[in-house]
């Protein structure tokens, strides 16, 4: 059996679709199990120790995907199921020639062009991300239900910085964000790591990706120099930091669902997205949530008069995080 598995980004997406991954393999051990994603993406499926291939497509051009064709029409795949839901997954799981390409019912499409592509096609009830990519392999007979993360243990030059430099007691905090609407204000985030230090004793160290430099700093100004800017990192120092880390404190990012798959404790801040269907998937996890006042569902900028988390007090944050921790603490 060779499979083929489409999800091409974006990094908590990836996330959330490799316990599809991990259920297909405990289905079918003896399987070839093929990832297709974006090249910028791929560091992240590199890790996942279920997939045997990892194919990129090199770029996002006409010659970029010719390139991704040429590279899947090596294998013979019986299967090929697109977790994207996009027309682009869709023709690409298709052009892989696969005998059976999956994909969700035109009611659960990101893209409704995407349909014409499936062979095949299951809905998806509500409820969490994972839960709707563990029910499409339902329709190719793979009834695992089994939530896991595979990822490897990597090594990390930046987390053994930083547990030389907090002493090996030390929180992330990631203030940045794809979308605008996403980010809360780095003033907060300012506050929440200065309690994280005087109050709980960790040193607070603060993630920035590229083009977020700035914002970081912003937070450690806002922190009275509790927090400590991290180090470039790449996506295995932020898995090997969320491994060692007390606590992270993110909004919906790919570096918070990095930090869940890993069973980091977590703190989240969610505003224009569900928690519900895009958040923590354990249930010791605590979500600040503002999505039933926010007027922007899903959308990158906020149109609202009152941003919904401008609202949002970093009291909220502190008290969930020392909740958080007490978690921990009682679990040992």
């Amino acid at each position: 059996m060779n499979v083929l598995i489409v999800r091409l980004g974006a990094l908590g997406d990836i996330v959330h679709a490799v316990p599809a991954a991990a259920a297909l393999r405990r289905a079918w051990p003896q399987a070839r199990i093929d990832w297709l994603v974006d090249a910028r993406q791929r560091a992240i499926v590199d890790l996942v120790t279920v997939v045997d291939r990892v194919i990129a497509v090199p770029a996002p051009t006409l010659n970029g995907w010719m390139a991704a064709v040429r590279e899947l029409r090596r294998t013979p795949y019986d299967l090929a199921i697109d977790l994207q839901g996009l027309l682009k997954s869709a023709v690409l799981a298709r052009a892989s020639g696969a005998r059976r390409v999956i994909g969700f019912s035109i009611w659960h499409l990101r893209e409704k062009t995407a349909r014409p592509f499936y062979s095949d096609v299951a809905d998806a009830e509500a409820g969490h991300v994972i839960g709707k990519n563990l029910r499409l392999l339902e329709i190719a007979g793979v009834h695992e239900t089994g939530v896991s993360f595979p990822f490897a243990d990597v090594d990390s030059p930046v987390l053994e910085a930083v547990r030389a430099a907090s002493g090996g007691r030390f929180a992330l905090l990631n203030p940045g964000a794809g979308w605008p609407n996403k980010r809360w204000p780095a003033q907060r985030f300012g506050e929440v790591a200065a309690f994280l230090r005087e109050a709980c004793g960790l040193v607070p160290i603060v993630l920035w990706g590229p083009g977020e430099e700035s914002l970081a700093g912003e937070v450690i100004s806002a922190s009275n120099g509790a927090a400590v800017l991290a180090p470039p990192t790449t996506v295995r120092d932020v898995l090997a930091l969320a491994r060692g880390a007390a606590i992270v404190v993110a909004g919906d990012t790919g570096p918070l669902h990095l930090a869940t798959a890993v069973g980091a404790p977590t703190v989240s801040v969610f505003g224009p997205t569900d928690p519900a269907r895009n958040g923590p998937f354990s249930a010791e996890d605590v979500t600040v949530s503002r999505y039933e006042a926010c007027g922007c569902h899903y959308e990158r900028r906020c149109h609202e008069a009152v941003w919904c988390l401008s609202g949002l007090p970093a009291s909220e944050v502190c008290a969930a995080a020392q909740r958080r921790l007490g978690t921990r603490s009682a679990r040992g």
